[in-house]
């Protein structure tokens, strides 16, 4: 319990600080911004599966709340922001069953499409509740940056972190932890429990 709440507190942390120095740069006052915190999206999904996509749908609340600009359209952006990492932890974990092995121009390829389908159905969720509740804000716009934030972080910056924290740190991803822990429960070789290393 208490290792999960450090966990939870360290993935709040990462969001807050690359959030907040970026909550100035408006692209629509009051309605969206330059979000380089969504590169955090699939490496949240992909490193700690459900709850860290929950805590990252979650922190998007918090952000509209630190920059004065809850609305009811933020109810549509915490359901994107939980739908757009899942779709990437639905496919690479649940349906592929393994990890994406990003040192390969194909599986770069594959993520990148993953990700602009992920944001595609994001834009899908907010644009149109936007559009009906503040008809004088501009949708086009609107939904190019939900996209583009939600397309170009991810594979620019999320990209290379991925690898970082895989290849370099040694940072394990939900596939692999979940296949140690299944395969020693049926050895009987330690309880559920167990703590693992290095697993955020």
């Amino acid at each position: 319990m208490r290792t999960n709440i450090k966990k939870a507190a360290l993935l709040i942390f990462v969001y807050l600080l690359i959030m907040i120095p970026f909550k100035v740069m408006e692209i629509i006052p009051g309605f969206t911004d330059i979000r380089p915190v969504t590169m955090l999206g699939p490496i949240y999904a992909l490193f700690t599966g459900i709850p860290g996509i929950i805590i990252f749908a979650l922190m998007n609340i918090v952000g509209d709340i630190i920059s004065d600009s809850v609305r009811w359209s933020s109810i549509a952006g915490l359901i994107a922001n939980f739908v757009g990492p899942y779709i990437v932890y639905h496919y690479w974990i649940k349906m592929k069953k393994t990890a994406p092995d990003l040192k390969t121009m194909k599986n770069i390829g594959v993520y990148s499409l993953v990700v602009f389908i992920a944001a595609a159905v994001q834009m899908a969720i907010i644009t149109p509740a936007v559009a009906v509740i503040y008809p004088e804000v501009d949708s086009m716009l609107f939904a190019l940056s939900v996209i583009l934030n939600n397309t170009l972080f991810p594979i620019m910056f999320g990209i290379p972190l991925i690898i970082l924290m895989k290849e370099e740190l040694g940072y394990r991803m939900i596939d692999v932890i979940s296949s140690e822990r299944k395969g020693k429960r049926a050895a009987g070789a330690v309880p559920v429990t167990e703590k693992m290393e290095r697993d955020i």
